[in-house]
């Protein structure tokens, strides 16, 4: 049978037709799968301009972005066009191929492999490389930014007389530019002697020739010729960098500036080593005549030998016979430099120091004590942290809520135009505490909290619970009491749309709420609603629950949203919640910070590890250290419709002026804060610590007295707290010495380094009403210390028989004893204080304040109340006077029940009016009166009364 002829339509025609729809197919599925990665990468960039529009910040997005995409431009082209005119010219200058060496032959093949790829393989390289370096060169717009709108500090570096804004915004601009230079060079050194040595220009064996061709020789000698030019400009930085450079002395952690041997050694041989950089550089260029490279070789290894003699040895010398014999005369005038820098940079130069005894005089009586004790400060009891789990108690309501612990601190206004300080906790939503998880539970049903609680921090009820002065839904106090932006509030929400979202005013089978703040991104687009499902992960974005109605909000606590509108500030760990104008704000407070001020030392920003007698710490909350900060701006988050305003605060900071350059019109001037806001505002905590922190050592003026570090202090460990690092600043309404009324302070005790008695009192004026705002005081003991320190007055829970009876037997039926924050007040040349006993009884999950440990010099007591603890620390009552005789006492009983009489009316109509201030000071004179007439009835004998 004859073989038949496979024509157009058979297997072959067949097989083509399937080759060429699966190529096709590959084509589709590659050309898809690019736009997809496109997409992705779109998407980010479209989300992240969508977010800003809604808080209308788009200038920040604007402006960042501009930064970034011009750095990784310009720099990514010149690091590509450098690389590949490198190689273009070094294969231009390769010799003739003629007769080839073993060593040429085996190359041969590689070069007969590139050679068809050897445009595109170069464009590859160039593009790698390119954008290596451009995104390299993108993540310096900080510093690009600080160096392009710089403001002049008006201070001058006591070394090279140059401005500090030399230092926090050149320096660091020309030390990128310097390290990618070096990274240029390098790269361009390398390629080209690799194409040199791949088309023959460079020879690893050849007998009895030339190791390398003229035009090799010349184009390398002109790359490391380039390189020890920048190596010079580098030794020319370094001598400035000196001024900012940290380490090397152990007697001052964080030390930052210039000391004897940086300047007597290390400054003349980095300029020394400079002139020998330019002179190896210029034998470099000169091998363009000479096509040699033994006097360039030659003069780099005296380079090297002088780094090692010049730069290493000679410092060593000189730190050993000349500075360490006597280390305090030489290094004196640097250590003036570094603590008047210091003082600068963190704002403690102008801190008053004041001599405080420690202990009171044996002339002041018991009777002027307590009296003075009355109204030497308004002491808190209520801890913010363990009366967290109170509030959720009593105060959580019918949804999914839940207080962030600990608590926040405030002030609210009170009868007389005076301020109550009060323990506060807002109602945000606990995504713990969901009833089921599920999508639109999560993210469209539960989607925001509801009002704040307050409670006075100085009283409690007669079973030590708080005294709620706003509570249930917050309605009285709020135009707008819903919480959807807060400090847990850190899941997206989509609201809107067609599902109703829980509320606290709804009730079971309520219609819900539908949110009407107007902040978040719309997701009308079907195309943002796929961006967000890619950045999300969530592909119901596109189908479940979700209309034209719908927006969704993200980025939701205070402090995100700050650091999203100014990327540029570092942000308090700290924001508090305050009522103004009925509306609920977060205030956040953002700090400017640098980390090359010269000769100020550093330490961290943030980090409770730093306050204790580790002062090494490795992490803030900025993300490392500083050796400058500003409290510079007050930012307010609305917690219903997250709209951020920043506030300029510190109208004298370069840092922040220039910043503002950079983004203007973001922050508002100072003079547009409202003043219902202002009353708010209080001195940040975190700055508060960092200062404290150098004051232990900077508050020493004079460098020799600083150095022999008799005078250093310490923060104290928290007595109640092991392991937790420092003891926490207290906020409280104080009356310093030397001052007749009480001011709204952040204070601290100190004490000597290595000893637990009272070295020192650091406050600072917290009302930033008052024209002192932001003054710091320290009362400063007599070397040594004198009088007890925060341990040891802890200590005597334990040690005093009478006082561990008294904790012992609260621990009876399985309770717990926890001890809240201690509080230190000056009275009478001595320090009073006073540390609250909290009970939570077996399986509880509320502690409840029983007693109040009070401690005077040597005199503690411990008792049910303050008041109470007080008089019987001074052995008098609230009015001063002593304790009625029994002769006397029947009288004394009628005057007191008389009183209560009076108290508890008085309390009746203040709790009629729903005013819980008047409310809370009638209970507590209440209180006193039951009490008085109690210890007279028991005088003589009669029954006590009761309440």
């Amino acid at each position: 049978m004859p073989d038949r002829e496979e024509g157009p339509t058979g297997p072959a025609s067949a097989v083509g037709g399937t080759s060429r729809r699966v190529r096709a197919l590959f084509v589709t599925l590659g050309a898809l799968a690019v736009l997809g990665m496109a997409f992705v990468m779109f998407s980010g960039f479209w989300t992240d301009w969508l977010w800003y529009r809604s808080v209308r910040f788009t200038s920040v997005f604007t402006v960042t972005c501009r930064a970034r995409l011009g750095l990784f431009t310009v720099f990514g082209l010149v690091m590509a066009v450098a690389v590949g005119l490198n190689v273009h010219l070094a294969h231009r200058l390769r010799p003739p191929l003629g007769a080839m060496s073993a060593e040429q032959e085996s190359l041969d093949r590689y070069r007969l492999g590139i050679a068809p790829f050897r445009t595109w393989l170069l464009v590859a390289v160039c593009a790698v490389v390119g954008l290596i370096a451009g995104a390299s060169a993108a993540g310096q717009w900080r510093t690009w930014l600080l160096y392009e709108h710089a403001v002049p500090f008006g201070t001058k570096d006591p070394r090279f007389g140059l401005d500090v804004s030399f230092y926090t915004f050149d320096l660091p601009w020309y030390r990128f530019l310097l390290g990618f230079g070096f990274a240029a060079v390098l790269l361009c050194l390398m390629v080209s002697a690799l194409t040199h040595y791949l088309y023959g220009g460079l020879r690893l064996t050849t007998p009895g020739g030339a190791r390398a061709t003229a035009a090799a020789t010349g184009h390398l000698s002109v790359l490391m010729g380039l390189f020890l030019s920048l190596k010079a400009v580098a030794y020319w930085l370094d001598r400035y960098g000196l001024a900012v450079k940290g380490g090397g002395f152990a007697a001052v952690p964080g030390w930052s500036g210039l000391r004897y041997v940086d300047a007597d050694a290390y400054l003349p041989a980095k300029t020394i080593l400079c002139c020998i950089a330019i002179i190896c550089a210029l034998l470099f260029f000169a091998t363009l005549w000479r096509r040699t490279w033994s006097l360039p070789v030659l003069g780099l290894g005296l380079m090297a030998l002088s780094a090692i003699l010049i730069g290493g040895l000679y410092p060593a010398i000189v730190q050993k016979f000349q500075v360490q014999p006597d280390e305090a005369a030489k290094e004196a005038p640097y250590l003036q430099k570094n603590i008047d820098a210091t003082r600068a940079a963190y704002g403690i130069a102008t801190t008053k120091e004041t001599a405080y005894p420690g202990t009171a005089a044996s002339s002041v009586s018991a009777t002027k004590l307590r009296a003075d004790a009355a109204g030497a400060a308004d002491v808190p009891l209520l801890d913010p942290d363990l009366t967290a789990p109170a509030f959720q108690q009593a105060q959580a309501g019918r949804g999914p809520y839940a207080f962030d612990s600990p608590l926040s601190v405030g002030r609210t206004p009170a009868s007389g135009g005076t301020e109550r300080e009060t323990v506060v906790g807002v109602r945000e939503l606990n995504p713990d505490a969901m009833p089921r998880d599920d999508w639109v539970d999560d993210h469209l049903r539960y989607t925001h909290g509801y009002g704040l609680v307050t409670a006075d921090a100085d009283t409690t009820t007669d079973t030590g619970a708080p005294v709620f002065t706003a509570g249930g839904t917050g309605a009285d106090t709020l135009a707008q009491p819903r919480v959807y932006y807060g400090e847990q509030t850190t899941q997206y929400a989509i609201v809107g749309g067609p599902t109703p979202e829980l509320d606290e005013t709804a009730g079971p089978g309520g219609k819900g709420y539908h949110y009407t703040g107007g902040s978040g991104v719309s997701l009308a687009d079907p195309l943002t609603r796929a961006a967000y499902a890619i950045q999300l992960g969530q592909p119901r974005l596109l189908y479940s629950d979700v209309d034209k109605n719908s927006r969704i909000l993200y980025d939701r606590t205070p402090q995100q949203r700050v650091r999203a509108v100014a990327p540029w500030l570092t942000v308090d760990g700290d924001p508090y919640p305050a009522v103004v104008g009925g509306h609920l704000e977060w205030i956040v407070d953002g700090y400017t910070t640098s980390d090359d001020y010269p000769y100020s030392s550093r330490t961290t920003l943030g980090d409770p590890a730093a306050d204790g007698d580790d002062s090494d710490g490795t992490t803030a909350a900025s993300g490392g250290q500083v050796d400058y900060v500003r409290d510079a701006v007050k930012a307010t988050v609305d917690a219903y419709t997250g709209q951020v305003r920043l506030y300029q605060w510190d109208t004298t900071d370069p840092v922040l002026k220039t910043w503002m350059r950079a983004y203007p019109g973001t922050v508002e001037p100072k003079s547009a804060i409202p003043a219902d806001l202002v009353s708010h505002l209080r001195y940040p905590t975190d700055l508060f610590t960092a200062q404290r922190q150098m004051l232990t050592r900077y508050h020493v003026t004079d460098a020799a007295d600083f150095f022999s570090g008799d005078q250093e202090l310490r923060v104290p460990d928290d007595p109640a707290k092991k392991g937790s690092g420092g003891i926490q600043p207290t906020y409280l309404d104080v009356r310093l010495p030397g001052s007749t009324t009480q001011r709204y302070s952040l204070t601290s005790p100190l004490t000597p380094a290595g000893r637990t008695t009272l070295g020192g009192y650091l406050a600072v004026d917290s009302d930033a009403t008052s024209p002192g705002y932001g003054t710091l005081t320290l009362l400063r003991t007599p070397a040594g210390g004198a009088g007890p320190g925060p341990a040891q007055v802890h200590d005597r829970l334990t040690t005093d028989t009478g006082i561990a009876a008294q904790i012992g037997a609260l621990r009876r039926g399985g309770s717990d004893v926890e001890y809240g924050e201690q509080v230190a007040v000056p009275l009478d040349g001595g320090m009073l204080y006073a540390e609250p006993v909290y009970v939570r009884g077996a399986g509880a999950d509320a502690a409840l304040l029983k007693k109040v440990l009070v401690a005077y010099g040597n005199r503690t007591a411990l008792d049910d109340t303050l008041g109470r603890s007080l008089d019987d620390l001074f052995g008098t009552t609230t009015s001063g006077t002593p304790p009625p005789a029994a002769t006397g006492a029947s009288q004394a009983v009628r005057q007191a029940l008389a009183d209560a009489q009076r108290a508890y009316d008085a309390g009746q109509k203040a709790l009629k009016a729903g005013d819980w201030t008047a409310y809370g000071t009638a209970q507590r004179q209440l209180g006193e009166a039951l009490r008085r007439a109690s210890g007279a009835a028991s005088d003589t004998g009669t029954p006590a009364p009761t309440s």
